[in-house]
């Protein structure tokens, strides 16, 4: 069962927010693997990419490398957007849905449900669920989800309401 389709999520509480203290890192030298969507995920990606804020939690366009339509980046080091990845497994994970499991909890921010999952390094990621793509936010390493995070899925909430409609991405 997809307990985002059944279950009414609300704005991430401050409580799971101040859970999620840590973040990922990402180095700005390092490559970004850059997803590889279907035809139609692709072009919805392509969406997104056109209307992503310049600025990001007052951090500047740092677009990683190699340069491409589905990932995006703000500041140095950078918080890093990609656009088209795979469903993450614990998106249908049973324990999810029913609050038992600690490594990732559901909720929405201002119309946009995301999965934040932490990750075997102890950093959180972010991708939203009810959409037809999945968008995975990784946070720089040190950036508090309760301050930072908060406001990077607020401001990016309306490009992708914009770009990205509801439904049901790729299985793939």
């Amino acid at each position: 069962m997809n307990f985002f389709r059944h279950r009414p999520l609300g704005l991430l509480a401050p409580a799971l927010l101040i859970a999620a203290a840590g973040c990922s890192t990402t180095d700005d030298s390092a490559a970004v693997a850059v997803p590889r969507p279907d035809a139609k995920t692709a072009g919805v990606c392509r969406d997104l990419h056109r209307v992503l804020p310049q600025k990001l939690d007052g951090r500047g366009r740092n677009d990683p490398e190699p340069r491409s339509a589905y990932t995006a980046g703000w500041g140095n080091p950078a918080i890093i957007l990609r656009c088209g990845v795979v469903r993450p497994p614990k998106m249908v994970d049973p324990k999810v849905a029913e609050g038992g499991d600690p490594d990732a909890v559901a909720g929405g921010v201002n119309g946009v449900d995301w999965l934040m999952e932490k990750q075997k390094d102890g950093t959180w990621r972010f991708t939203t669920a009810g959409r037809t793509a999945y968008v995975q936010v990784s946070l720089v390493d040190g950036m508090s989800a309760q301050d930072e995070g908060t406001s990077v899925l607020t401001e990016l909430a309306a490009p992708v309401r914009k770009a990205i409609p509801e439904g049901i991405a790729s299985m793939r």
